[in-house]
C-alpha cells in the first residue's frame, strides 16, 4: 500500500528500492521556495543508515512487519532454533544472523522476532536478563583499583563485574551494552 512520504513517521517501517527501511528520523523543510522531506532511515536487513531527501508528494510503500514472541529452544550447527508458543511452529535462524544477540540467549527465553513475510528481519532481547555465572577469578580483599573482573555466564557472554562476585551467582546483565546491572 503506498502512502505519502509526508505519513512516514520515526518508527515506520517503509520498502524503497526493494529494500526495507525503519525511519528514524524526520525533518520537514522548505527548500529553495519549495517545501521537501528529509528523513533518516535504517535498512533492516544489513543495518545501514541511508538519509533521503524527498518532494512532499513523494509516496513510498508501507512494509508490513508482523512481530512474533518466540521461545529458544537450542542451538546446533544448523542455527538457533525457535518456537511460536501459540502455535508450536518451529524455525530455525542461522548463526550469521544470530551473532549479537546469541551471547544473551538460553534456553526457554522468549524473545520478540521481527517478520517480514517469511523472513527474519531483527531479534530483540528483553533490556536485562538474568544468567549464572560459571567462571571467574576469586577477588582479593582490598583491591579496588582495577575496578573490577571478567565473569563468563553460562551462555557463554564475557562480563566485568565487581570483586565480591562469584562462581554461581546469578547476575542481571544490561544486554544492549553487555554489563552486569546488579544480582538477581
Amino acid at each position: 500500500m503506498s502512502i505519502s512520504i509526508t505519513e512516514v513517521r520515526p518508527g515506520a517501517t517503509v520498502e524503497m528500492d526493494g529494500k526495507i527501511f525503519k525511519c528514524l528520523e524526520y525533518h520537514h523543510i522548505k527548500w529553495a521556495q519549495q517545501a521537501r522531506v528529509r528523513a533518516k532511515f535504517k535498512d533492516l536487513r544489513t543495518g545501514s543508515i541511508v538519509e533521503r531527501t524527498f518532494n512532499v508528494d513523494d509516496k513510498v510503500e508501507r512494509a508490513h512487519i508482523e512481530y512474533k514472541p518466540m521461545q529458544f529452544l537450542y542451538a546446533d550447527p544448523e542455527g538457533f532454533h525457535f518456537m511460536d508458543p501459540a502455535t508450536f511452529e518451529q524455525i530455525a535462524i542461522a548463526k550469521k544472523k544470530m551473532e549479537d544477540v546469541a551471547k544473551f540467549l538460553k534456553e526457554g527465553f522468549v524473545v520478540n522476532i521481527s517478520f517480514y513475510g517469511e523472513e527474519v528481519l531483527d531479534i530483540d532481547l528483553p533490556a536485562s536478563v538474568e544468567l549464572k555465572v560459571v567462571e571467574t577469578s576469586p577477588g582479593f580483599k582490598g583491591d579496588t583499583v582495577s575496578g573490577g573482573k571478567p565473569a563468563t555466564m553460562e551462555t557463554g557472554a564475557v562480563v566485568q563485574v565487581p570483586f565480591f562476585v562469584n562462581v554461581g551467582d546469578v547476575l542481571k546483565i544490561d544486554t544492549r551494552e553487555g554489563k552486569y546491572l546488579g544480582r538477581a
